[in-house]
């Protein structure tokens, strides 16, 4: 039987079904669980929740008076509310996103550590995270996405697996899959890393060029995560393969298995893709994260390593100048793409800089889609050859002429 009760009657164990309120507002990664850990009981107790449901079918009792159940024949917790998924400005959109990131993080780092000590888990579990990522992509896909490439060394590893969610659900809705399918898409991405919990920290963050022998390590974290998924028989065989194939290459010289062509899943083709933009994006301990817009010019020249309609799907996903890029006007000021508009060609951008004057300048938020607008992009420029320090704050300003 299921009843709602108050934390301060939650003990070890119980068994919980769920948690009464947001997702943001809970310290776990899944949402159902037998309680057997004091520290996970702490947090519970510690948190923003008032109420947990519990199982008593699977899990101890309260004792007499204790339950505060809403009737006496509960036997299930109502459906969550549908969170708002209108459409919503960057500015609206950055202070949500940036809380999803932060649990976004914390949850993955809770998963996988567990996946490192050991422990079995039911990787379907964090589809409530997948579901706040599709959700936030879905009011703006943009905000995420790009808030999720600001990472850190320390926890590099974890916010991939977020970014690369990110960018999977954005893919899957540039290719009209259904919300099964996005889902399932969104769910490969978060874990499709998950086999690195299987590889020494000493070389999993190794701030420099791995040796041969750690590079041959290194590779053996596709096949891990697949072991780990199959063990936890949660997770769909889509979801499974992305975990497997993602380093694989359409002209076969990719790894474990290489693949090639057609023998490669359509969704480990995406999660290429997806992994490979969030990688070369990111700012790494020995290397500089390239601009967006570069990346994807690269990108689109590694002939024999991505699916090219996929490819080109995933652009349009993203804008050809996707946010956080740096590019030229024809009146010779530099910005920094902050939104995308229906034209891929015609983003938002915050100017900051005279090519003419050589210096600084007020920003001013410029809308290129608006009618008559006299300024276009004439150029993407590389932010290596410019050398300014603050282009991760200069997207995320807010303000929408």
């Amino acid at each position: 039987m299921l009843k709602r009760i108050g934390v301060t009657h939650v003990k070890l164990g119980m068994f919980i079904q769920e948690f009464c309120g947001s997702w943001l507002n809970h310290p776990f990664w899944r949402s159902h669980f037998l309680l057997s850990d004091p520290e996970d009981l702490r947090r519970i107790r510690e948190s923003a929740l008032r109420e947990v449901w519990i199982d008593t079918a699977r899990g101890l009792d309260v004792g007499a008076g204790e339950a505060q159940e809403e009737a006496a024949q509960v036997v299930a917790p109502p459906p969550p509310q549908k969170p708002e998924t209108r459409p919503a400005s960057m500015r609206e959109e950055v202070a949500r996103a940036t809380k999803i990131c932060a649990k976004g993080r914390e949850s993955v780092t809770s998963m996988f550590q567990e996946v490192r000590m050991g422990r079995a888990i039911e990787a379907n579990q964090a589809m409530p995270l997948v579901n706040e990522i599709s959700d936030s992509v879905l009011r703006n896909p943009g905000a995420l996405v790009s808030l999720a490439r600001l990472k850190t060394a320390d926890n590099y590893t974890y916010m991939h697996s977020v970014a690369v969610c990110a960018l999977m659900i954005a893919l899957a809705r540039q290719l009209q899959f259904s919300e099964e399918q996005v889902r399932d898409a969104g769910l490969a991405g978060l874990i499709h890393d998950i086999g690195k919990m299987k590889i020494p920290l000493d070389v999993l963050n190794k701030n420099g060029k791995l040796t041969d022998a750690e590079f041959d390590l290194m590779k053996t974290h596709p096949s891990e995560g697949y072991e780990i998924l199959r063990a936890g028989q949660s997770v769909s065989p889509e979801v499974m393969d992305v975990c497997l194939s993602h380093h694989e290459k359409l002209d076969g010289n990719g790894y474990p298995r290489r693949l090639a062509g057609d023998q490669i899943s359509l969704f480990a083709r995406m999660g290429a893709i997806c992994d490979v933009y969030d990688a070369i994006t990111s700012q790494r301990p020995y290397k500089d994260g390239w601009d967006p817009a570069e990346s994807l010019h690269k990108m689109s020249e590694w002939r024999g390593h991505f699916d090219m309609y996929l490819f080109r799907a995933f652009v349009k996903s993203l804008g050809i100048y996707p946010i956080g890029s740096l590019v030229r006007l024809n009146s010779g000021r530099l910005g920094v793409v902050t939104e995308q508009n229906a034209s891929l060609l015609t983003p938002r951008l915050n100017v900051f800089f005279s090519t003419r004057t050589n210096s600084r300048i007020p920003p001013e938020i410029v809308n290129l889609a608006r009618p008559h607008c006299p300024e276009k992009i004439v150029t993407r420029e590389e932010p290596e050859n410019w050398n300014f320090q603050d282009l991760d704050n200069l997207w995320a300003i807010p303000g929408n002429p």
